[in-house]
């Protein structure tokens, strides 16, 4: 990934993602946002409707907004390559909480946490 989009995933930036529901129609959402050098990761619930559109087409848009100039942003277009449950999913909402709140996640989880790992094929900085 581009240095830009790196430097943004790591930092308190929000993200925004966008998904297909089933009709074609876009359906986006602000979330958290991390990295493992390679992809964007997001971490969701499996009951949620992004996840299910993902499931369904992999295709993805997910925007990073600096927090410090929202003019500047990289766009990151690509697909869902891989996801994460269990243990290690948990663990990352935490840690994405702490970066995000100062503290670990603190809300009721609902279904299992899945890490979405968000492969570029094309990302635009801003």
């Amino acid at each position: 990934m581009r240095e830009k989009t790196l430097e943004l995933a790591k930092g308190p930036n929000f993200a925004v993602l966008t998904t297909l529901l089933p009709d074609g129609t876009p359906q986006t959402h602000v979330m958290w946002v991390g990295t493992d050098e390679k992809h964007i990761l997001l971490n969701t619930e499996v009951h949620r409707t992004k996840f299910a559109n993902l499931e369904t087409d992999p295709r993805a848009t997910v925007t990073i907004i600096d927090a410090d100039d929202p003019y500047s942003y990289a766009e990151v277009r690509g697909k869902v390559v891989d996801r994460v449950t269990g243990d290690e999913a948990r663990h990352h909402l935490d840690e994405l909480s702490r970066k995000y709140t100062g503290s670990d996640y603190s809300n009721k989880i609902q279904s299992e946490r899945v890490i979405l790992k968000v492969a570029p094929d094309r990302e635009v900085i801003h």
